[in-house]
C-alpha cells in the first residue's frame, strides 16, 4: 500500500491542480476582457466611474495581473505569489467597488469577487501541487508546513 505522501499524484495535488486550472482560466478570461475587449483606456474609464483610487496606473496593471496571473496559475509556475497578488486585488474589488451593493452578483454584491479571493488565498497558502511546472522547475510541489497534512 502506498501512503498518500509518496504517492505520485494525491488527492490534495489533484484538488490543487483543479483549483489552479478553474481560477485561471477566469481570472484569463477578465484580464483579456480588461485589456483586449474594453481596452485599457475603456477599463480606465469604467475604473474611475466606479470610485476605484489612482484608475489610470490600477486599470492597466489590474488588467495584466489578471491576465497573465491567470495564465501563470493554468501553468502553475510562480503560483504563491502570483496567488498573492490576485488575492489582494479581488479583496480591493470587494472593498471598493462590490461591497456596498451587498452579497449577490446579480445587484452588483461581492459573492464572486469573494470566491475568487478565497481561492486564490488557498492557492497563496497551499502552492500549486506536483502537477506544475513549479514542481518541475523548483522542485516545490506544496508548502512544508502543510506536507504533513496533504
Amino acid at each position: 500500500m502506498t501512503s498518500q505522501a509518496s504517492s505520485p499524484v494525491t488527492r490534495s495535488t489533484l484538488a490543487r491542480t483543479i483549483l489552479r486550472l478553474a481560477l485561471g482560466v477566469v481570472f484569463f478570461a477578465h484580464g483579456w476582457q480588461k485589456i483586449f475587449e474594453y481596452t485599457v483606456p475603456g477599463t480606465q474609464a469604467a475604473f474611475s466611474e466606479m470610485g476605484v483610487p489612482a484608475a489610470q496606473l490600477v486599470a492597466p496593471a489590474v488588467g495584466f495581473l489578471e491576465l497573465l496571473g491567470g495564465a501563470a496559475l493554468i501553468l502553475g509556475i510562480l503560483v504563491r505569489p502570483v496567488a498573492a497578488l490576485l488575492t489582494l486585488n479581488m479583496l480591493g474589488a470587494l472593498f471598493l467597488v462590490h461591497a456596498p451593493a451587498g452579497l449577490f452578483a446579480e445587484q452588483g454584491g461581492y459573492e464572486f469577487v469573494l470566491v475568487l479571493a478565497a481561492g486564490a488565498a488557498a492557492l497563496a497558502v497551499a502552492g500549486a501541487g506536483r502537477l506544475s511546472l513549479d514542481a518541475r522547475i523548483f522542485g516545490r510541489s506544496q508548502n512544508p508546513a502543510l506536507a504533513a497534512l496533504a
